[in-house]
């Protein structure tokens, strides 16, 4: 269970909060909150605190009101949350109401003389509101986001429905009506999956998302050829193996999908990360350092045992055919002066301090031998000959040469898949741990499917369809390879210390600013704007608040402040929503993929090529709702 998200231990709502979304909406209802239950006992009374002060509780009154309206809404119409929201809805307006009435504080009068509790003379009471308010929004808040996960849930529900379908077709014409269904579907999967990734918190989380998105990304362009080929060869066994492949992936990464949106797995255990040799260092050196004065209760046993766990996993470089003889020598070496000793008192601050620097010289030494295997590699595989020869055999029918350049394609594949695995070990971080996984399981899957796809170019060499399956299969080791660099330097710049990413600035694109008409909001969408709203009116009720501390109010940033915030409350209550400027780049695709919907051919070759070049259309749209 997760505290609140401003990381105090006051406010343990009891709910874990696992997307950014819900925790930045509760960030400026727990610093009001702070505000109102932090105050000094011996506060200066003056007017201008007492504004202050209720100015504050009136604000979190009026935005929990309006924000409990929705939730309210949402309640009447998903029946099984219905009571649970409800519930949570009435306990946050009656936090709210509390709040207001401890907060009314408008005069010097009525805070003295009334004997009326507030926030002055009943700070517990305070408290207990503060406490409600929060678990009552957080749940709400959670529950809505269950909304959005049911969501997903149904949409990869209806993909695998279809997917199946597609999988037992057996006619051109019924997978050309099965796909489009299919497109559709995964236009709206893609839509789900990507706002949720970018919500998601967890760093780890966010990383697997990607992976499995990108591999839903690039199978439906893999499904589309291997299907097709499939259809024209039927009696092709090379052909079903490749088809087999692409529809056993796209589920894996579809089940993926709902194990990270739902926190659970589906064989009920949990799958930890491999353990890599950066992690092994970092818990070693915590072990060796806790040894000076017994830290940690830390024994020499168990750094021992510590050290021997990082031996076994260096073996991933010293067993490697590919590491040289004189980087083998360095690493065995660097092993064999990692030890401690432990029989003189007077020696042990000396042996923590060598043991450190071994083990810094040993993450170097390991960087530079993955690192460098890498390089090589890429630029041992940037012309792509072998596809290239792979591509030429097969067109030629020359089942013999694609034997031949398929080892050696098999052998590459295995040097990838090895380097990734040593990447991982030395990646620096979970994220990147991840990805190095991905980039592995890519290289091992894709290598079989182009072998696959060259043998059965080979048994048609006229095969035109075939022909594109395999380029389009050729396309996604190349695409993995340039994946691989990028990869290569990040785990580069988390090694020298540049970690970060360049923030892009925000386009004032004046197209963005479009009039459109009035409609009726979804469960998500309504969710949304309240976020935003009950977010927006309490920053612009903190900043007043603030502004009340400075004692010179003609102050040309208080001013500017004032009139920002202002006119950023004012923006959300005009728009309400935001309007996605990316639609309307997706007009003339809609366009034209509509004329060739209506417009009539006759003939096999017309149909076909009628048929193609719907699908491109599709395809288009899909991709480009991916890249969202």
């Amino acid at each position: 269970m997760a505290s609140s998200p401003c990381g105090s231990g006051n406010f343990d709502c009891g709910l874990e909060i696992q997307t950014r979304s819900v925790e930045q909406t509760l960030i400026p209802l727990v610093s009001q909150i702070t505000t109102l239950i932090n105050h000094k006992d011996k506060l200066k009374k003056t007017e201008k605190t007492l504004r202050a002060i209720q100015r504050v509780g009136q604000a979190v009154s009026v935005a929990v009101g309006r924000f409990v309206a929705v939730g309210e809404a949402i309640a009447a119409e998903n029946e099984d949350l219905k009571d649970e929201m409800g519930l949570a809805c009435f306990e946050a307006r009656r936090a709210g109401t509390a709040i207001a009435q401890l907060t009314d504080v408008s005069s010097l009068e009525q805070c003295e003389g009334d004997g009326r509790s507030t926030v002055f003379s009943d700070r517990t009471g305070m408290v207990k509101a503060a406490r409600m308010l929060l678990s009552s929004v957080t749940k709400v808040l959670v529950l809505a986001d269950c909304i959005v996960i049911k969501q997903i849930i149904s949409s990869r529900n209806k993909v695998l429905v279809t997917l199946e379908q597609l999988e037992r077709v057996s006619t051109f014409q019924e997978f050309v009506q099965i796909f489009s269904q299919f497109g559709n579907e995964m236009v709206e999967f893609a839509h789900l999956t990507g706002d949720r990734q970018n919500d998601l918190k967890d760093e780890k989380k966010r990383a697997r998302m990607a992976a499995a998105r990108a591999v839903l990304e690039k199978c439906t362009m893999m499904l589309l050829t291997a299907s097709k080929t499939c259809l024209r060869h039927p009696d092709c066994e090379s052909a079903r193996i490749n088809k087999e492949a692409v529809f056993q992936r796209m589920r894996l990464a579809l089940e993926q999908v709902i194990e990270i949106v739902t926190d659970t797995r589906s064989s009920g255990e949990a799958k930890a990360l491999p353990i890599s040799i950066y992690a092994g260092i970092k818990d070693f050196k915590v072990k060796v350092e806790g040894l000076r004065d017994s830290l940690y209760c830390v024994s020499c046993e168990a750094v021992a045992a510590q050290l021997e766990a990082l031996m076994e996993k260096t073996e991933d470089f010293t067993d490697s055919a590919y590491t040289s003889h004189e980087q083998r020598e360095t690493i065995i070496h660097i092993l064999n002066s990692l030890s401690i000793f432990v029989s003189a008192t007077d020696e042990m601050e000396l042996s923590i301090l060598k043991t450190c620097q071994s083990v810094s010289d040993l993450r170097r030494e390991l960087h530079r031998v993955a690192v460098g295997r890498a390089t090589e590699l890429l630029k041992l595989h940037s012309d792509h000959l072998v596809l290239q020869a792979l591509k030429a055999s097969g067109g030629d029918g020359n089942l013999e040469a694609v034997a031949d350049y398929a080892g050696t394609l098999t052998e590459h594949k295995e040097q990838l898949v090895e380097t990734c695995r040593l990447l991982c070990h030395i990646s620096g971080t979970e994220p990147l741990e991840i990805t190095c996984i991905h980039a592995e399981e890519t290289f091992r899957v894709i290598g079989p499917q182009i072998i696959s796809a060259a043998q059965t170019l080979a048994l048609h060499p006229t095969s035109k369809i075939a022909k594109e399956n395999l380029d389009v299969f050729c396309e996604a080791w190349e695409s993995q390879l340039c994946d691989m660099a990028i990869l290569l330097k990040e785990i580069n710049d988390v090694f020298e210390g540049r970690r970060g990413a360049l923030i892009k600035p925000f386009s004032h694109d004046i197209n963005f600013l479009k009039t459109v008409k009035a409609a009726k909001l979804d469960a998500e969408e309504q969710t949304t704007i309240a976020k935003l709203g009950l977010e927006l009116c309490l920053l612009t009720s903190d900043v007043d608040s603030e502004v009340e501390r400075w004692d010179e109010q003609d102050h040309e940033m208080v001013r500017l402040c004032q009139i920002i915030s202002s006119m950023a409350y004012s923006m959300y209550l005009f728009t309400r929503i935001l309007i996605l400027s990316e639609t309307e780049k997706l007009s003339d695709a809609c366009q034209q993929l509509q004329v060739c919907a209506k417009t009539p051919v006759q003939g096999k070759s017309a149909i076909f090529q009628k048929v193609m070049q719907y699908n491109s259309y599709r395809l288009f749209l899909y991709i480009s709702e991916w890249s969202r």
